[in-house]
Formats: structure tokens, C-alpha cells, sequence
């Protein structure tokens, strides 16, 4: 019988999701303005009161799918982002493997509910037996800790 790898603590992970949002907050703010620079210079600016309406629904549209495609993207390369690694923290699925594309999305997804919900989702994991978020369930993934990786000798 195979030994499962060990989950990392609460702090860890929201170490990594600070760390995962002050990058993808930049990526955000981009992708907002140059969508609705391209809107802009396509469609000319709408009625005033047409304006706030639609331009809020296109920013949240605009914000969810680069949270997803960041998210996603890192996931299917290698199973960390940028924050993961520096926690040493690894997204796989119940077999081990990188999860797909698709698993991704419905985490992505899943997490935006485990958040919804007052966080519960989140918290979920200090009373799974698995250590699991609620969106680990629906997307069949889990997050394991990854040993230290041995630091290298100095010459003298």
C-alpha cells in the first residue's frame, strides 16, 4: 500500500493564494483595460446609462476568465503556480497526475463557490479527514506538500 503524500496546512495554502493573487491582480487590471480600450475604439462609448450596466458585467466577465486562464494554464504545465512553488505546494489529481484542462476549470469554478459560501469551502479542509476544499471534490483534485529539496553544499 502506497503512503499519501502529506496535505499542506491552512496557512500554507493561503500563503500561496496571497502570493497567486498579487500576480494575477496585475494580469487582471490588464486584461480589463485592453478589453475596454478594443470596446471602446470598436464600438464608440454607449449612453451614459447603458455604460455602467454593461461595462460591469464585461469587467466581471473579463476578471473570471483571466483568474481561469492563469490558473489553468500553470496547473496544466506543471501542476503549481508561482505561489504553489514557493510553498512547495502541488495540485494533482486522485491518480497523481496533472490535472487536465478541464478539471481545472471546474476547480477554478468549484473555488468561486467555496468562496460564495462565506468561505466554508475553504474551511472545509480543517474538518476533511482528506484535507480537502469542497472544490476538490467536484474537480477530483487535491493540493499535496512536496518535500525540501536539499540544499546544495558550499565549496570552500
Amino acid at each position: 500500500m502506497t503512503e499519501r503524500p502529506a496535505s499542506p496546512f491552512l496557512l500554507r495554502r493561503l500563503a500561496a493564494m496571497l502570493y497567486d493573487t498579487l500576480l494575477v491582480l496585475p494580469l487582471i487590471m490588464a486584461a480589463v483595460a485592453l478589453i475596454m480600450g478594443l470596446r471602446t475604439l470598436l464600438l464608440g462609448s454607449p449612453a451614459e446609462h447603458e455604460l455602467v450596466r454593461l461595462d460591469a458585467n464585461l469587467v466581471r466577465l473579463v476578471a473570471l476568465a483571466t483568474v481561469i486562464t492563469f490558473f489553468c494554464l500553470f496547473w496544466r504545465k506543471k501542476g503549481q503556480t508561482l505561489g504553489m512553488q514557493a510553498w512547495r505546494i502541488k495540485l494533482v489529481d486522485y491518480s497523481g497526475n496533472v490535472p487536465g484542462a478541464g478539471r481545472g476549470v471546474v476547480r477554478c469554478l468549484g473555488a468561486l463557490f467555496s468562496a460564495l459560501c462565506l468561505g466554508l469551502g475553504y474551511l472545509w479542509c480543517l474538518i476533511d479527514r482528506n484535507h480537502r476544499y469542497w472544490h476538490d471534490y467536484l474537480s477530483r483534485t487535491e493540493l499535496i506538500l512536496l518535500p525540501k529539496r536539499p540544499r546544495k553544499e558550499r565549496k570552500p
